[in-house]
């Protein structure tokens, strides 16, 4: 028999895997979800969660509670009468009642191979901390941050050239896969479950403005991972002329000179050791554009440096 599940998630990295619960035919009774921000042009209008908008248009009877340590809130939980929640970026503590009200336990999808990087930036930390590899994993939650043992995971190599956005994309795919493959072995009562270890623990912190601008004393690759780790959200970025411009996307390049110099008229600019070229970038305030497009309008020379 199909499994009647609690959904609870926000962003879009958790939307495929709503959707294929869907259509592997579980009972998706309730969607939990982050209440809707103010947005738009003007930020007059209240722009709802992407996974609130993916359940309405299911037709799936939408939650936006401010808490869930409430008598109240635990009582409409309860009365979903849910064999599991699956929890996927849901961005809200559940605390121990919630955790022990499904017959069958929560279970949380999180975006690195635990237990390293727990915690909130998984995939940006995995990038710039120069990892070869990420994954994802289907945990059963406890009231730790991301401590649960362990129930299935895939792994993806890390190239140089993918970002954080590339890396959460193939993720977020791969991580519906898996947890459709959770949820059927948890429903034939075969879902086998490990502690994580006790070595290698990190934690994921969130990312910090302070954290962002780049430091062109670095060698080419750690700024390279420190660029691509942080695309396209926040952005690294440096100042050009008393500009600000996030770097987006880049390569390792041949050459050598001043940290952060400009080597030619292409956008290769030295490191602390190599050098990098630039290949998508964005002027502050414009919209984001390859380094060809940047350099029509904006010719730059040997020379010129970035601070």
């Amino acid at each position: 028999m199909p499994l009647r599940l609690i959904f609870m998630g926000t962003p879009d990295f958790s939307v495929p895997t709503l959707l294929e619960l869907v259509a592997h035919g579980h009972e998706i009774v309730a969607v939990y979800t982050r209440a809707p921000k103010p947005g738009g042009r003007r930020g007059l209008q209240l722009q709802p969660t992407p996974v609130e908008e993916a359940a309405r248009k299911l037709g799936i009877p939408v939650l936006t509670p401010k808490t869930l340590k409430t008598e109240q809130a635990l009582a409409e939980f309860r009365a979903f009468d849910a064999d599991a929640a699956v929890v996927v970026a849901y961005g809200m503590i559940l605390p121990q009642a919630i955790l022990d009200a499904p017959k069958l336990g929560c279970y949380n999808l999180h975006a690195s191979l635990l237990p390293r990087w727990r915690g909130a930036a998984p995939i940006n930390r995995a990038i710039m901390a120069d990892d070869a590899e990420s994954g994802v994993m289907v945990m059963k939650m406890d009231v730790g941050l991301d401590t649960g043992d362990v129930a299935m995971a895939e792994r993806i190599t890390i190239t140089d050239n993918m970002t954080a956005l590339d890396l959460h994309d193939r993720l977020s795919r791969l991580g519906a896969d898996l947890m459709v493959r959770a949820m059927a072995a948890l429903e034939r009562g075969g879902l086998q479950l490990k502690a994580q270890s006790a070595d290698g623990v990190t934690y994921a912190a969130k990312i910090e403005k302070a954290e962002t601008r780049i430091d062109w004393t670095r060698p080419a690759r750690a700024v390279l991972r420190h660029v691509h780790g942080l695309s396209p959200f926040p952005g690294a970025w440096s100042e050009l002329d008393d500009a600000r411009v996030k770097i987006l996307r880049c390569e390792l390049a041949q050459g050598a000179g001043a940290p952060g110099e400009m080597l030619d008229d292409q956008l290769t600019v030295a490191c602390g050791d190599g050098a990098i070229r630039i290949i998508e970038l964005q002027r502050e305030g414009k919209a984001r554009m390859q380094a060809a497009d940047f350099l029509r309008g904006v010719p730059l020379k040997a020379g010129s440096k970035f601070t």
